[in-house]
């Protein structure tokens, strides 16, 4: 290394927070994969290489059969653009929208558990149903309905004092309306 020229350091302990990824079956998505990955390594300078190896090191089950199986992912020339493309077209998501409808309008807060986790997971489902517009007043009216009908069903299915908290709030609130 030439004198003067600044040292970069990489912190490589941020890979323990990018969590492991067994495919679609899994509570981590591919995208939120993804994106923890993106975002430890803009944090932690690592290369376009750096990242798809520890990607490689975070998956785990049928995503490393997929991956052996893959002569793509194999290639030297391998880049995290590609790497993405490759998962994303066989992880893609092929329920219809009246399968995430129903899986939203069902969800409620298992017994005992935290009614965060039930709110981040109803954010997840929820994310799959509203539409994207290119017209920014259409989307603006878009997202109006959908968080009026994403909140009543969230209300009905959080369960226990933060359920009738919600529901409580939400019956005042709409009787002002």
């Amino acid at each position: 290394m030439p004198v003067g020229t600044p040292r970069v350091h990489k912190r490589i302990s941020l890979i323990t927070l990018v969590a492991k990824w067994t495919g679609s079956d899994a509570v981590v998505t591919l995208e939120e994969f993804i994106s923890s990955i993106e975002i430890s390594a803009r944090i932690s300078r690592w290369e376009e290489t750096e990242k798809v190896e520890i990607a490689l090191m975070k998956v785990a089950g049928s995503v490393t059969t997929f991956y052996k199986a893959c002569s793509e992912l194999h290639a030297d020339s391998l880049t995290w653009p590609k790497f993405k493309t490759e998962f994303r077209n066989m992880y893609i998501d092929f329920h219809t929208d009246q399968y995430h409808y129903i899986k939203l309008q069902t969800a409620r807060q298992p017994k005992g558990k935290d009614p965060q986790l039930f709110a981040d997971r109803y954010r997840d489902l929820a994310g799959k149903i509203i539409c994207k517009v290119k017209d920014p007043v259409a989307q603006r009216i878009q997202n109006e309905n959908s968080i009026f009908m994403l909140l009543a069903n969230f209300v009905t299915g959080v369960r226990g004092n933060p359920g009738i908290q919600c529901r409580y709030a939400n019956r005042r609130a709409w009787t002002r309306l």
